[in-house]
Parts: structure tokens; sequence; C-alpha cells
């Protein structure tokens, strides 16, 4: 797993720079769409029922204003509708920047 080394907000994206080198721009709308929070993409039980979640949706406008990083494995953005629930794991973020 790489970790950041930079992360910046340049114009409407997320720039990240790993620590192999790479980079990844992430869209702010993109980003928050793909909230891996249970708000966003629902909880499943041990049955496999998936419960609560409205899915990806488009979020227009919506900007990130701050970030935290979340141990060694994951990064917390804030965004400007107020969500801040989602935890992108490094390698989460990287396969997001690539699809």
């Amino acid at each position: 797993m790489h970790a950041p080394t930079n992360i910046q907000l340049i114009g409407q994206e997320v720039a990240i720079v790993w620590d192999d080198g790479a980079e990844s721009y992430l869209p702010f709308e993109k980003l928050r769409a793909a909230s891996p929070s249970a708000a966003n993409m629902g909880e499943t039980d041990i049955l496999g029922n998936k419960y609560g979640g409205d899915g990806p949706k488009h979020f227009p406008g919506v900007t990130v204003v701050g970030w935290a990083q979340v141990g060694n494995y994951a990064i917390r953005f804030d965004f400007s509708d107020g969500h801040s629930t989602g935890l992108y794991s490094y390698d989460y973020l990287r396969a997001l920047a690539a699809s």
C-alpha cells in the first residue's frame, strides 16, 4: 500500500502525490459521490441485507474544505455540504483516481 506524501487542492480537484511518485487527481464531485460512508453506500448485515444509504449521486458545486489523515491507511475529507464521515483508504483513492 502506498501512502500520500503531499495533498493539495488545485482548482476543483484534490491532487495527491504518492510515495512511489505517482500522482492522482480527483474531482470534488467524483470524490463526494464515491464516499464509502454508510450514509452514502448503506450498511450490510451478516445475512447480506443492505440498510440505508442512497448510493452515489451527483453533487454539483460541492467542494472539499478540509481533510485529515486517519491512522496510516485512510483520509477523511470534509465537504462543503457538511459530509465528513467517509474514510477513503489509500488503495480506494488510487483505484478511484484510475477509474
